[in-house]
């Protein structure tokens, strides 16, 4: 389970990488320091060509942390890369990005926005290629059970 009682603002997770939890999807994606900072510089996902550009840079970056056994900045990257689809999808689906109707909170009208969609394609190939990674799968795991240890 993500832990959303950690001290965020203070914690660095790569002098502390004990402390970090993998989550379900994107948890923690937008609190998790200093890979907020160092990745999210990169993320864009407005057209095709700004999908592309990113995930290739996310996906490297992805990779280098990979090298560098730098399990939590992996998984990081990785949630960036599921979020630019995600978030891509949602506009594709719903033009301004909003789904629900803030007044009502019924689901708003679906749209077809066909430069968001093929964003959200470019950006969910690389995020299966990172979740699907065998160094990733590897490390994750090792992750998990020195977690699963710890807390017995």
């Amino acid at each position: 389970m993500f832990d959303y009682n950690l001290d965020f603002k203070s914690i660095d997770f790569r002098e502390h990488p004990e402390l970090y939890r993998v989550g379900k999807g994107e948890q923690g994606v937008l609190l998790v320091e200093p890979y907020k900072s160092e990745i999210l510089p990169h993320w864009k996902f407005r057209t095709v060509s700004d999908a592309k550009t990113s995930s290739e840079k996310i996906f490297e970056m992805f990779l280098a942390y990979l090298k560098a056994d730098d399990f939590p900045g992996a998984d990081m990257a990785r949630k960036f890369l599921q979020m630019g689809w995600t978030r891509a999808r949602r506009y594709a689906n719903h033009k301004g990005g909003r789904k629900y109707d803030p007044k009502t909170d019924e689901v708003l009208p679906r749209t077809n926005d066909p430069e968001k969609a093929a964003a959200a394609s470019v950006f969910y190939e690389r995020y299966v290629e990172a979740r699907e990674h065998p160094d990733y799968v590897a490390k994750k795991k090792q992750h998990q059970e020195q977690n699963e240890k710890k807390a017995k």
